[in-house]
């Protein structure tokens, strides 16, 4: 006969770095709505399944806990445009398409399925007022640039459209429009209301 120890169920430990993952997939996705300085800590823990302390054990404190976020959603990005110049076949490729209009298309497809890497993108820049938060950034996304500029062979110029363009999908995408072209349809709509 089992003792009441024995029929227990035996909980099995989580190694930490599968935690930490876990972690910084859930902060991704609670600073994305809340930032940095509307997430509470103790809710990431929660979806997480463990305690607001072992978080700081993991993570010194809530700060390095988003830019283990943003570090890992600028990575994320990363991979999106090098899976994206792998598949790039000049050779099948429409005329006149290049690896960065490929490596562009992946990106609108992610903005379309995660919005969370949109809007992480978007509390990141916003906490720049943070030092430590700002160079961080920076240096995310210094070395976004240098990858595609590797990927891609690309000159300066197209290097700096690619991005401009990028910058400005995040803003449609953050508003939950196609177009920010001056006097597009939803614009003329929205001042039409005030002309009413």
């Amino acid at each position: 006969m089992a003792t009441s120890t024995e029929s227990k169920t035996t909980r099995q430990r989580v190694p930490a770095a599968e935690r930490r993952d876990a972690l910084i997939s859930a902060a991704i996705h609670e600073f994305a709505h809340g930032g940095l300085h509307g997430t509470p800590v103790d809710k990431i823990a929660r979806s997480v399944g463990v305690a607001q302390p072992y978080v700081f054990s993991l993570f010194g404190n809530k700060k390095e806990l988003f830019l283990a976020a943003v570090e890992r959603s600028f990575q994320r990005i990363a991979e999106v445009f090098t899976r994206a110049a792998q598949a790039f076949d000049p050779a099948i490729a429409l005329p006149d398409a290049t690896v960065l209009q490929a490596m562009g298309n992946s990106y609108m497809e992610m903005l379309e399925a995660d919005r969370d890497l949109l809007m992480i993108q978007h509390q990141a820049y916003a906490a720049c007022d943070d030092e430590q938060i700002r160079n961080h950034v920076r240096r995310c996304y210094a070395e976004l640039v240098d990858h595609v500029v590797r990927l891609s062979d690309a000159d300066q110029e197209a290097i700096d459209d690619f991005f401009r363009y990028g910058m400005w999908l995040n803003v449609a995408a953050a508003m939950g429009v196609e177009d920010l072209s001056v006097g597009c349809e939803w614009m003329r709509a929205e001042l039409a209301d005030d002309d009413a």
